[in-house]
């Protein structure tokens, strides 16, 4: 079972993930991270994981398998809503979503929503 802690911290690697995805982290991105964040009850474990993935110069197609593993595991979420806003806040905030950080947010929309399709079929909650 995954706790509130790893979901939170999956968020700051798919962010990670989508603003490494055209090659730099911009300030622009930094900058509009920090201003979504404020309101978010976990805003400091979800820029903690970000940072944290930044400063290790991760591959984001690995932080991206790495969220994904954590958000099938954890399941639907409301918040999910919320990082999908963020996401594409955060890809617009330097010269618009690029097509690489767009792909990474459709690809995160279409795995998730697979997943959750296969374990209501597999549940029969359909």
């Amino acid at each position: 079972m995954v706790n509130k802690e790893q979901l939170y911290d999956a968020f700051g690697e798919l962010i990670y993930a989508v603003a490494k995805a055209d090659g730099l982290i911009q300030a622009e991105e930094q900058r509009m991270l920090e201003n979504i964040l404020t309101a978010h009850p976990w805003a400091s474990q979800i820029r903690w994981s970000f940072d944290y993935e930044s400063k290790k110069g991760m591959n984001p197609e690995d932080s991206y398998k790495k969220a994904l593993d954590i958000f099938k595991e954890h399941g639907p979420d409301p918040d999910y809503v919320y990082l999908l806003d963020v996401l594409e806040k955060v890809a617009e905030a330097s010269d618009g979503i690029d097509a690489n950080e767009q792909k990474v947010i459709d690809s995160f929309q279409s795995d998730l929503y697979k997943r959750f399709v296969k374990d209501a079929e597999e549940n029969n909650w359909m």
